[in-house]
């Protein structure tokens, strides 16, 4: 049974932010401690705000104009027919998402050394 227009989006835009925008923006606060950035402040609200603003654009955007934004838009996450869990199963099932996931973590581990 599909779930209702408000669940589905806001289960679609949850996806998109935590684990497409989230991984992006947790970076940067890493390469400007490596360029010498120390200004001590934390970068936890810039990092949530840009992760949301991502997710409300890539969500808006992209179910638009799913053939521009074919990187940075998941159709799967807005299928309602589909589970919260069956989302993210299809999503880690394509071969570009264990690419996209391997990058991230390898540039975050990479920063999080050189940083610490």
């Amino acid at each position: 049974m599909p779930k209702s227009g408000p669940l589905n989006w806001l289960e679609g835009f949850a996806l998109t932010t935590i684990l497409q925008g989230f991984p992006i923006f947790a970076a940067a606060p890493l390469m400007m401690k490596l360029l010498g950035d120390y200004r001590g402040s934390s970068p936890v609200l810039t990092i949530a705000l840009a992760s949301v603003f991502y997710g409300i654009f890539a969500v808006s955007v992209g179910s638009a104009f799913p053939r521009h934004f074919k990187n940075g838009y998941e159709a799967e996450f807005l299928d309602a027919s589909l589970s919260f869990s069956e989302k993210i199963a299809r999503w880690r099932a394509k071969p570009a998402t264990s690419l996209q996931l391997m990058a991230s973590v390898l540039l975050l581990s990479l920063l999080a050394t050189l940083a610490g």
